[in-house]
């Protein structure tokens, strides 16, 4: 089973390499960074499993990522920050987190909240079921290793790196509406035009070869939003 990925976002270098030295000496896969766009750019680099988050940041506070992140996923959040008053605590928890720890605190109390958190969460249960690398849905069958996609007759699909990217996307949240301007972090690799008109496109394409493969396709547009994948999964 691969290690807990943790997406650490603290802008302070010492404190930074302090806290991910921490935590990869208990084990887990740290992701460093120490702004809003260094943040998304490690939520796209690969499955997360908890994200540590600092309060106060440079440009785009932690507060606003914080709604930010709970608009489109349910990954497990500890706020970090030197404001540890009642007040903020609560604040944050508010927003959707699901710890808050005051700077400044030691490793065994960091490792301690990060263990607690990710149990509540059921990480473990998501990583085993990630590294299998195969889901199910509709009659379709998605296997991530080899980024192939197989009709319910057993037939590949033939999918573009975006539109299998795309479905990646949409597959990480289903039954979750997902913004197009996340759409767009998440597949902007591999589109020329980064725009609520590239994305429409790429899921029209997609959906057509969803819908050729004889069976209407589980892509749901919610109107002014974004799109959601309207199917329940089984992953092995």
């Amino acid at each position: 089973m691969t290690s807990p990925a943790i997406v650490l976002v603290e802008d302070d270098p010492a404190l930074r390499t302090l806290t991910a030295r921490a935590l990869q000496e208990n084990g887990y896969s740290v992701r460093s960074c120490a702004t809003a766009p260094e943040m998304w750019r490690a939520m796209e680099a690969g499955p997360v499993d908890l994200v540590l988050l600092d309060i106060m940041l440079p440009g785009t506070s932690g507060i606003d990522l914080c709604r930010a992140l709970r608009r489109e996923s349910e990954v497990p959040i500890i706020f970090i920050s030197a404001k540890g008053s009642e007040t903020d605590r609560v604040v944050g928890l508010e927003l959707g987190a699901d710890d808050y720890l005051p700077k400044p605190f030691g490793t065994r109390e960091l490792i301690a909240r990060v263990r607690a958190v990710l149990r509540r969460g059921g990480a473990e249960d998501r990583r085993a079921d990630r590294g299998k690398g195969i889901v199910e849905f509709d009659g379709f069958t998605l296997s991530l290793p080899r980024r192939e996609l197989l009709s319910p007759s057993g037939g590949v699909v033939d999918l573009t790196g975006a539109e299998f990217d795309l479905l990646s996307a949409l597959i990480d949240n289903a039954q979750r509406v997902i913004a197009r301007e996340r759409l767009i972090e998440l597949s902007r690799v591999r589109m020329g035009d980064s725009s609520d008109r590239s994305v429409d496109v790429l899921v029209s394409r997609l959906r057509r070869k969803l819908s050729s493969a004889g069976k209407e396709a589980p892509i749901i547009t919610v109107r002014g939003i974004g799109y959601m994948l309207n199917a329940a999964l089984t992953r092995r």
